[in-house]
């Protein structure tokens, strides 16, 4: 959503670099860039002009003037910036002293409030509560049974007394749900409310009459962020009409600008709480302003990606792994290259991980251009191998290439081109579990450096050779003492430290 953004950003802080010093005009040039990027973006006027405030007043100061690198100083002062509008710090949902408690959802038609009812009690419930849904949207046709289907998707109960499509009292179904929850032992109660095409009396009506009589713990504003400028309007509506505690952006993953989601929280003075990024129940996290800022910026999302993996790898797996790996690259075979396959693909799309790591702005194109079934490809051709030969791959002949082609439908050449890579990566991940470190960069502990290069640094650490005369020898062995009574080799400390020695000031700070 935020790549049209992104790259003007990223081009913008381009021409900064390079340069020892910033200009006035340079930095009124930069901010002029700014403003128009996020004006495409579709953020509101208001927000634009108190962010481009707020970023020259910083940049114009002393911090930028007296830093090292200016143009780092003012890409840190974007950032931070992006953050403040974003809303800060993370908000995290308020659970009622006594359960159950009830998380009211409002907005729109067409925002996705029944599908994210889903998401959220899916994500609550790996959060390890007993989440309930109350289908209290009854003018919607099938909005009963979407909510149904959606919550067997998600594994959670469900509240459906009335059929819907016109049929009900929603405000006496939300008011019954909080007793059915407390029989049931539902500690959270999600209510699914109605929306309407367009912000009118009866919609705002009818959320404030299901908020006063279930009286939410916290009450969630939907807003679908492709729609823009309008967002802002509506939320806006909502506040003042009903009244909401926080932002939910759905349809993150649309091709919209995204101005939506860097106006909200700052228009309205509510945080945006949690974001949906996709069709699948998984695809929904809470809202992180500084990592949502570091995504815009190009820099990734390590902390993100870090949680995933915790979520989907087991920590026991990882040391068998680990340990088998140290023991060398023939315990690596490819019924275990086929599991950490699969793992990877359980946290989600590939090319929205990749787009996790720094730097993969650049690479955006090529990400996007990835095929996520040359993964289920690839598991195929594994599959249709012998126990034998996953093994050890080294007996896969010609005639065996040609039957596992076959047999998972690819050329031949995909076979051969599997089994090579898997050996490269089988070397490169053994050496890197031995201590040996990533090939090509020496000199980092644990980061480069094999068997090969700690030789060499042995070698060159041994200095001057000794002579094989022995008399030559034994009067360099004479010489070397004679001068280290005398104290006149550098490389010899003496027998005893002066007693007022100091350190220069310099290296005290790091001493401790």
């Amino acid at each position: 959503m935020f790549d049209t953004l992104s790259d003007r950003l990223s081009a913008t802080f381009k021409t900064l670099r390079g340069k020892g010093r910033l200009s006035e005009a340079d930095i009124d040039a930069t901010a002029r860039e700014i403003r128009i990027a996020l004006l495409e973006a579709d953020v509101a006027l208001p927000v634009v002009r108190a962010f481009i405030k707020q970023v020259k007043e910083r940049a114009l100061g002393a911090e930028v003037s007296k830093a090292l690198n200016p143009a780092q100083q003012i890409i840190k002062i974007v950032n931070e910036e992006l953050i403040g509008i974003l809303g800060g710090e993370t908000r995290r949902l308020r659970f009622a002293k006594t359960a159950p408690t009830v998380i009211m959802l409002a907005g729109l038609q067409g925002a996705g409030k029944t599908t994210l009812a889903g998401k959220l009690g899916h994500w609550l419930k790996a959060q390890g509560h007993s989440p309930l849904l109350v289908a209290c949207d009854l003018q919607r046709p099938n909005a009963v049974n979407q909510l149904g289907v959606v919550a067997e998707r998600a594994g959670v109960a469900i509240y459906a007394p009335q059929p819907g499509n016109g049929v009900g009292d929603p405000v006496q179904v939300a008011k019954d749900s909080i007793e059915f929850a407390k029989t049931k032992v539902h500690d959270i109660v999600i209510v699914d409310t109605a929306g309407r095409l367009g912000i009118d009396q009866e919609l705002m009506q009818q959320a404030a009459d299901i908020r006063d009589a279930v009286r939410p713990d916290e009450i969630l504003f939907v807003v679908d962020a492709m729609i823009g400028q309008d967002a802002v309007n509506t939320a806006e509506a909502f506040r003042d009409g009903v009244g909401f505690d926080g932002v939910v952006l759905s349809k993150l993953d649309g091709d919209a600008r995204g101005g939506a989601a860097l106006s909200v929280a700052h228009v309205t003075g509510k945080q945006v709480m949690f974001a949906s990024n996709g069709e699948k129940l998984d695809d929904f996290d809470a809202f992180h302003p500084d990592r949502m800022a570091s995504r815009i910026l190009g820099m990734g999302d390590m902390l993100s990606l870090i949680e995933k993996a915790e979520q989907t790898f087991s920590q026991d797996e990882a040391e068998k792994m680990a340990a088998k790996l140290a023991k060398g690259p023939k315990e690596f075979t490819l019924d275990d290259f086929l599991s950490q396959m699969e793992q990877v693909r359980k946290m989600g799309s590939i090319s929205k991980l990749l787009g996790m790591l720094p730097g993969m702005a650049q690479m955006k194109d090529q990400i996007n251009n990835l095929d996520e079934r040359d993964v289920d490809r690839t598991a195929a051709i594994i599959k249709s191998m012998t126990p034998a030969e996953r093994q050890d791959p080294h007996i896969i002949n010609g005639s065996r290439r040609a039957r596992i082609a076959k047999g998972s439908g690819v050329e031949v050449s995909a076979v051969k081109n599997l089994v090579e890579r898997f050996f490269e990566a089988r070397k490169m991940m053994s050496r890197m579990a031995q201590g040996g470190g990533m090939p090509g960069m020496p000199g980092i502990p644990g980061m480069g450096g094999g068997p090969g290069r700690q030789k060499k640094q042995q070698k060159q650490a041994k200095g001057k050779r000794k002579s094989g005369n022995p008399m030559k020898r034994k009067a360099e062995e004479q010489a070397a003492a004679a001068r280290r009574e005398q104290g006149d080799n550098p490389l010899e400390l003496p027998a005893q430290a002066p007693q007022n020695f100091e350190l220069p000031d310099e290296f005290k700070k790091f001493m401790g």
